[in-house]
Formats: C-alpha cells, sequence, structure tokens
C-alpha cells in the first residue's frame, strides 16, 4: 500500500508502515531521491514566494509614500477665491445682497455654491465667527416640501440640530407670521429659527474649495 503528498506540484511516493526496514536497497535509494528533489522543488518555491513577497511590500510601500504626497500636494493646492473663507474643504461666503429665501439661494448659485449646509458642530462655531453679529441669515434648510420635515439643500435629512427653544413652531399658528418654512440664524446667535421664505435677509454660500 502507498501513500502520495503532494509539495509544490512535486509528488512524494512514501512507502506505508506495510513496509518494513528490510526493503531493498534499490528501493530505498528510489525514497531518498524522491524526498530530496521534492524537499529541493519545495525550498525552490519558498524562495521564489518570499521574492514576491518582498517585491509587492516594497510596490505598497512606493504607492503608500506617493499617495502621501498626492494628499499634502492637493491639501496645499486647495484654495477659496478672494472675499471667501475657508473651513476644511470648503469656501464660505456672506452674501452682499439680501432678499428672500429663494433669492439668497440663486446669489450663492450664481457663484457656483448653494445655502450653507450645517452638518457639524465645528462648522457651526466657524459660522458663529464668521457673521456679523447683528445680522440674520439663510442657511440651507427648509420644509417647504414637506411640513415637519426638515431637509438641507443638497437633499440630506436633518441629524446635527441646533434650533433655539421652542423652534421651529411654524409661525405658532399666527397669521401674521404666516407659514415658516425656511431656517437662518442670526442675529446675535447661531442657532436656527424656522421664518417666512419670503423675508428678507442675507445668506451664507458654501462650496467645495
Amino acid at each position: 500500500m502507498q501513500k502520495v503528498f503532494c509539495v509544490s506540484e512535486k509528488c512524494l511516493l512514501i512507502i506505508s508502515d506495510h513496509v518494513s526496514l528490510r526493503g531493498s536497497a534499490a528501493e530505498l535509494s528510489t525514497i531518498k531521491a524522491n524526498l530530496t528533489e521534492c524537499l529541493q522543488a519545495s525550498d525552490d518555491n519558498s524562495s521564489s514566494l518570499t521574492e514576491e513577497r518582498d517585491r509587492l511590500n516594497s510596490s505598497i510601500t512606493e504607492m503608500a509614500k506617493e499617495l502621501d504626497r498626492l494628499q499634502r500636494w492637493s491639501k496645499q493646492k486647495k484654495t477659496c477665491p478672494a472675499e471667501w473663507r475657508m473651513l476644511s474643504s470648503s469656501c464660505y461666503l456672506l452674501s452682499a445682497e439680501s432678499g428672500s429665501w429663494e433669492k439668497g439661494r440663486q446669489y450663492c448659485r450664481d457663484r457656483g455654491a448653494d445655502l450653507v449646509v450645517i452638518d457639524s458642530s465645528e462648522e457651526q462655531t466657524f459660522l458663529s465667527k464668521f457673521i456679523k453679529q447683528n445680522t440674520q441669515y439663510w442657511i440651507g434648510l427648509t420644509d417647504r416640501d414637506e411640513e415637519g420635515t426638515w431637509k438641507w439643500v443638497d437633499g440630506t435629512p436633518l441629524t446635527l440640530k441646533n434650533w433655539r427653544r421652542g423652534q421651529p413652531d411654524n409661525g405658532g399658528g399666527d397669521p401674521l407670521w404666516g407659514e415658516e418654512d425656511c431656517a437662518h440664524i442670526g442675529p446675535y446667535t447661531t442657532e436656527w429659527n424656522d421664518l417666512s421664505c419670503k423675508s428678507v435677509m442675507y445668506g451664507i454660500c458654501e462650496k467645495k474649495a
């Protein structure tokens, strides 16, 4: 009875336990030759795999260095136009014209931007230092499509919230205020409030650097 084992695509013929040490010298010599050949093939294959591993590691290291260089270059190249302020990878501008929410949005679009989408506390803090304290500003938040469902102008749902106490209230049912479907910040605070989209104020524009 014989057993066959394969190593690196080379097969060893191993005599089972049923073959005693009394086997012929020729048989033992053949077994030894097969073992030697197979072990050599295994060593060669292992050496080849080690070399290939080293080449791959070297390539990965070089790619990582190149990616790091490109990222640093990209950060250095990102700038904002004159009068725009930068935070992370976005540029911000206070509109020079006041008007309705829709007019404020169009002002931003004319400059390749849109009304600001506030999605982090860092951005909220940045805006508190950026705006003029005695002025109100439109932000890109509205529930015009569905009352009570507030969404940003880029289509993302509301997650981070920074409403003033008791807001939004859609005018509290008072006909004096009408439907309040657009959000703004200021004056003197960056907390949000809902107001009629026809109200007149400035806007905050945002675009990618």
